[in-house]
């Protein structure tokens, strides 16, 4: 089985090198790099399984390297940011990255994240593209919601008949929504089932992957219950 291709962007040599090495005992191929238009042509050269981006690279930052990124390929993306509360995590949600860690990190920590990234995308070492695959059980075949149709099965989705592109983290969660229609899913349950986190998270994560995918499927079909979470309009 070939190994996951990781593409690591980072500026600073010391926190490249370092995880580079952490990440390569680990078992992943690591392409590593120090600005973000040397990352963007090694993305497009080598179609790594996974990108590590920094929030802060010179030439092109990690934020318009991701949705560069995000504009020819739905492989997941985990950006680097030196601070939890920056806006800069958030901007690199928007941006369309499945996910971010804190600077500085421990090495366990994030091969751990990468992996459940991995996980969700339903590789094992496979493809640059991503797959959205799901552990828990979705009934097959097609639901509707409106003019909103999930295709199960297929792992499509249509509103008004027309085909609507999503991110395999953003299929997750619409296939978390669609299978209980009318329920509302708390922040924490969802960052479970759909993130993969064994542990609290930064329900920011979820917040505005709701949003992304709200642009695309309509504002008014996932509702916002204050206090408790979300539900999909039945």
């Amino acid at each position: 089985m070939a190994e996951t291709h990781v593409l690591f962007v980072e500026d600073d040599d010391v926190i490249r090198e370092a995880t580079q090495l952490a990440l390569e005992r680990d078992g992943f191929t690591v392409t590593a790099m120090p600005d973000g238009l040397s990352g963007l042509e090694a993305f497009r050269a080598d179609q790594p399984d996974i990108a590590l981006l920094d929030v802060m690279l010179p030439g092109l930052d990690g934020v318009s390297l991701c949705r560069r990124i995000r504009d020819e390929s739905t492989v997941p993306v985990i950006m680097l940011s030196a601070r939890a509360d920056s806006i800069d995590v958030v901007l690199g949600l928007e941006a369309g990255a499945d996910d971010y860690v804190t600077k500085p990190f421990d090495g366990a920590v994030l091969v751990a994240r990468i992996r459940a990234v991995l996980r969700r995308f339903g590789h094992a070492g496979g493809s640059g593209a991503g797959t959205a695959e799901t552990d828990r059980d979705v009934d097959g075949g097609l639901l509707a919601f409106g003019d909103l149709e999930v295709d199960t099965e297929g792992m499509e989705v249509r509103k008004g008949g027309e085909t609507v592109a999503l991110t395999p983290t953003e299929m997750r969660l619409l296939l978390e929504f669609s299978s209980a229609p009318g329920t509302v899913l708390s922040r924490d349950k969802l960052l479970e089932r759909v993130w993969d986190y064994g542990w609290g998270g930064d329900t920011r994560v979820v917040d505005v992957h709701v949003q992304r995918l709200r642009t695309k499927i309509g504002q008014d079909r996932i509702e916002t219950v204050r206090g408790f979470g979300y539900k999909l309009k039945a």
